[in-house]
């Protein structure tokens, strides 16, 4: 019974937010702006906990006076591991001793906002791509040059983004990746019902979050500018119901040495976890001699 409650509550916030954004559509967008970037900045809570392998050396790493929480293990050519949306470093559980075997230093952070980060610059539980991007490019020159980076979901496109940055990488990964978060913004959009000015609003609001307009996130488009990336290896389930696959594809065509690697039943999550992705991934990063 109290998980059907649950469940009725969260259908009667969801219709109600949809109605909402409706009237304010007509009478109010500026305030519909304001409360769509409010939802879309918010980072869901979840359960926070450390990846369940043997402790490595904590440190903290300042990002524009903002305290960043990393862990490193092992020694070796450093592969730096950036989660997703709500999400922390322990979702790489799975990665971390594979890649210590592997022969790699591993250091894996959490983004500003989630896990044992600070808050970023907008508040307690506020993010935005932008401050996953910074975070990381802050992790690399605290922690030395990177061989490889694996980015997963929302930490895919700041992996990538740094990369197109011109922070120097060996080898590429990413899981699941958000490619064009402005697609992605659509979809919010269709969820919520939010109508055209409502959702003009909202995109100018994260772009001044952001510090730099939407079409910088645009992964695959800044890609086909460029002939001088690394390896890049894309891995996607064609069963994810979160992440539009046409997005891998579009990244992997439009990055010079690609390879796209489809997964089948695992979704958005499961991918993740799965040993063959992990396998597969940690042969990627092996398949050539770092600088």
């Amino acid at each position: 019974m109290r998980g059907l409650s649950r469940k009725v509550s969260s259908f009667l916030t969801f219709t109600t937010l949809r109605a909402t954004f409706a009237v304010l559509e007509r009478v109010a967008p500026g305030p519909g702006s304001a409360l769509a970037e409010r939802l879309w900045c918010t980072v869901p809570r979840g359960t926070v906990r450390p990846p369940n392998v043997l402790p490595g050396r904590r440190i903290t790493v300042s990002v524009h006076g903002r305290a960043v929480a990393a862990e490193i293990w092992g020694d070796g050519p450093a592969v730096y591991l950036m989660h997703g949306w709500g999400g922390s470093r322990g979702w790489f559980e799975k990665f971390i001793p594979a890649l210590m075997k592997a022969g790699h230093r591993v250091v894996a952070l959490d983004a500003p906002s989630h896990g044992g980060s600070a808050p970023g610059v907008h508040g307690r539980r506020r993010a935005v791509a932008a401050e996953f991007a910074a975070a990381l490019e802050g992790v690399v020159s605290e922690c030395g040059p990177a061989y490889g980076i694996v980015g997963y979901s929302l930490g895919g496109a700041a992996a990538a983004l740094v990369v197109l940055d011109g922070v120097p990488a060996d080898r590429v990964a990413l899981v699941a990746p958000m490619v064009s978060p402005l697609a992605f913004a659509g979809t919010f959009g269709r969820v919520l019902g939010l109508g055209e000015r409502v959702q003009a609003g909202m995109l100018e609001r994260v772009e001044r979050r952001n510090g730099r307009p939407m079409s910088d996130l645009d992964l695959a488009a800044r890609a086909t500018t460029r002939s001088d990336l690394p390896p890049l290896l894309v891995v996607h389930d064609q069963d994810d119901q979160v992440v539009d696959l046409a997005g891998a594809e579009a990244i992997t065509k439009a990055w010079p040495r690609a390879e796209l690697l489809r997964t089948e039943g695992l979704g958005h999550q499961r991918i993740l976890r799965d040993p063959e992705v992990v396998r597969q991934v940690v042969r990627f990063l092996a398949a050539a001699p770092p600088r």
